[in-house]
C-alpha cells in the first residue's frame, strides 16, 4: 500500500517548517503511525552521514530520529552546499556530481526532478505517511519555472500542501492571503490549510485574524502554534542562529571560543556544548576579539577551508588564537579547523574554490591536500587517553605531518588526527564528538571541569516528545490525516 502524504510550505525562509515537520513526525509516530520525513531540495552545509553512505541535511536528520527511523539518501534527494567563489556543490541522493553556480543550477533543475520523484517514490512504499518539506518561500514565483523544492514538487508529485506563516515576523495575514495571491491558480488549488507558527501571548487575540486567512484564502485553519522556547535546544540546520547574540552563563566554569566564519558547516558539534550549564560557549565574530580568558579556542568545519582560513586571518582571529596558545590556552580543530590548523593547505584540483596552496596556521606540523574521495562514514574509537566514542567522519582531503605519531584517537586500528608535542593543540576529522557523552565529559575534565552528567542524546528526545505533545495540543492532527493524500 502507497503511503499518504503531505507537503509543508512556507511564506518565507525560517518560518519553522523543519521543526514543525519533525514535531509531527514524532507525534505521528507516537500515534502508531509509519512515518518518512522529505526534502526534495535543501541548501545547507550542516549535514549528517547516513546509513547508506551518503549525506543528507540536517533537519532531515532530526526528522528521520523523531520518526524513528533510520537515515536515508532519498530523504533529501538534493543538498545543495554553499561554497566560496563556485557556487553550490550538489550533492544528489547522497553523492556529489560537481559544483554550480546559481544561473546554471537552474539548467540542472529539470534532469533532478526525476531523481527526485524516485526517492520519492522509495519512501512511500516504506510508509504510512511521508511529511514533505518545502525550501524558501512558496510565493518566490521568480523561480517557480523549473521549480523542484516547492509547488514544481506538489504537482508533480501531486500532494496536497499546507502552508506555514511566521506571525513573529510580523504581517502573516498578509504574508498567507498574499500567497494565494500571486501565484498560479494551479497551485494555489493544491494548498489546503495552513498554520500561522510562533504565536507568543493570549489565542484569542488572534481569533479573528485566523477567520480572516480563512476568509482571504479559503484554507482550512490547522491551528495556531505557539512558540516552542525548547527549539532552541535541538540541532539545528540554519547557520542563521550562529549569529544570535546570547547572554553569559553566571557560575559557568569553562569558556570556550568559538570563532564564526563564512562557511561554517557541522556547526551541531557545538549543540551538546550549548547545553553543559557550566560551559559558556562564545560566538566570537569578525569585529570582535576572542576573549583572553577563554579555556579553549575550538575551529569547526568549514566548506570552504581556504576561504575561509583568509576571512580568520582577516579578522584578526590568526593574532589571537596564537595570543591565546602563548599564554597556555589549548585549541581543537575539527575537521576543517583541523586542516586550518597545520602547517599548509593545497587545494590543487580547486575542489573547494580556486586551486592553490596557502599556509595554515602552524600549530600542528601537518600538512593537508584536498584531494581524492569524500569521506562519509560513521566511526567509532578511543581518544588518546583511552575514552570511547562514536561519531562520524565527512571530508576531503588527506593530512600527514609529523605531529600525525601523535594521534587524537584509534579509529579501526588506524591513527587519526593529531596532536601538538605538549599537547595543547588538537585535530581531529571525527564529528560528533560531544554528542557522545563519554568524550564530552572526558573535554570537560581535560579543561578543568566536570561534566553535568547530561545525558544528551536523551535529552533531544524527550524535547521531541514535548514537541510532539506541543502539536497535538495545538494543531489538528487528525484534520491533517484527512488532508493527506
Amino acid at each position: 500500500m502507497v503511503a499518504r502524504s503531505l507537503m509543508f510550505q512556507g511564506t518565507g525562509s525560517d518560518v519553522g517548517k523543519s521543526l514543525v515537520v519533525a514535531g509531527l513526525a514524532r507525534a505521528f509516530t507516537l500515534r502508531g503511525l509509519s512515518v518518512m520525513p522529505f526534502k526534495p531540495q535543501n541548501m545547507s552545509n550542516n549535514a549528517a552521514v547516513t546509513a547508506d553512505g551518503g549525506e543528507i541535511g540536517r533537519a532531515q536528520a532530526l526528522q528521520a530520529r523523531a520518526a524513528g527511523v533510520p537515515l536515508s539518501v532519498h530523504m533529501n534527494p538534493v543538498l545543495l552546499k554553499p561554497q566560496s567563489e563556485i557556487g553550490s556543490q550538489v550533492v544528489v541522493q547522497g553523492r556529489v556530481e560537481g559544483n554550480a553556480k546559481a544561473s546554471e543550477y537552474q539548467h540542472l533543475k529539470p534532469r533532478l526532478l526525476s531523481r527526485v520523484l524516485e526517492s520519492f517514490e522509495i519512501l512511500r512504499a516504506k510508509a504510512d505517511l511521508v511529511l514533505v518539506e518545502g525550501a524558501g518561500s512558496a510565493s518566490e514565483i521568480n523561480l517557480r519555472q523549473n521549480d523542484i523544492a516547492n509547488m514544481g514538487f506538489a504537482r508533480a508529485a501531486d500532494v496536497p500542501v499546507i502552508l506555514i506563516g511566521d506571525i513573529d515576523r510580523g504581517g502573516v495575514i498578509a504574508s498567507l492571503a498574499g500567497t494565494k495571491l500571486v501565484i498560479d491558480a494551479d497551485d494555489a488549488a493544491m494548498i489546503r490549510g495552513f498554520i500561522v507558527n510562533r504565536f507568543r501571548g493570549d489565542p484569542a487575540l488572534f481569533a479573528e485574524g485566523m477567520d480572516l486567512i480563512g476568509r482571504f484564502t479559503g484554507w482550512q485553519s490547522i491551528g495556531l502554534l505557539p512558540h516552542f522556547a525548547d527549539a532552541a535546544l535541538l540541532p539545528a540546520e540554519d547557520a542563521l542562529g550562529l549569529s544570535q547574540s546570547f547572554a553569559r552563563k553566571p557560575g559557568a566554569k569553562i569558556r570556550i571560543a568559538v570563532p564564526i566564519l563564512p562557511h561554517i558547516s557541522n556547526f551541531d558539534d557545538l549543540d551538546p556544548l550549548e547545553a553543559e550549564p557550566d560551559v559558556e560557549l562564545i560566538r566570537v565574530h569578525r569585529g570582535q576579539p576572542i576573549p583572553g580568558d577563554c579555556d579553549l579556542v575550538l575551529l569547526v568545519g568549514s566548506k570552504a577551508t581556504i576561504s575561509d582560513l583568509a576571512a580568520l586571518r582577516e579578522a584578526g582571529f590568526d593574532v589571537d588564537i596564537a595570543a591565546h596558545y602563548r599564554r597556555g590556552g589549548r585549541v581543537l580543530g575539527l575537521c576543517g579547523g583541523y586542516q586550518m590548523l597545520g602547517k599548509r593547505l593545497s587545494d590543487p584540483e580547486g575542489t573547494e574554490g580556486p586551486p592553490g596552496s596557502v599556509d595554515g596556521l602552524g600549530l600542528l606540523d601537518v600538512e593537508t591536500v584536498l584531494s581524492g574521495a569524500k569521506r562519509l562514514e560513521a566511526v567509532s574509537g578511543t581518544s588518546f587517553d583511552g575514552i570511547s566514542f562514536a561519531g562520524y567522519e565527512m571530508h576531503i582531503g588527506r593530512t600527514s605531518g609529523a605531529d600525525c605519531a601523535r594521534p587524537f584517537s584509534m579509529i579501526g586500528g588506524h591513527a587519526e588526527g593529531a596532536s601538538s608535542a605538549d599537547g595543547r593543540v588538537i585535530g581531529t576529522y571525527v564529528h560528533g564528538l560531544f554528542s557522545d557523552d563519554r568524550q564530552r565529559s572526558a573535554w570537560l575534565t581535560r579543561l578543568g571541569g566536570s561534566s553535568s552528567g547530561l545525558d544528551y542524546e536523551a535529552n533531544v528526545d524527550a524535547i521531541l516528545d514535548r514537541l510532539a505533545a506541543h502539536m497535538e495540543r495545538h494543531l489538528d492532527l487528525t484534520g491533517l490525516l484527512r488532508l493527506a493524500t
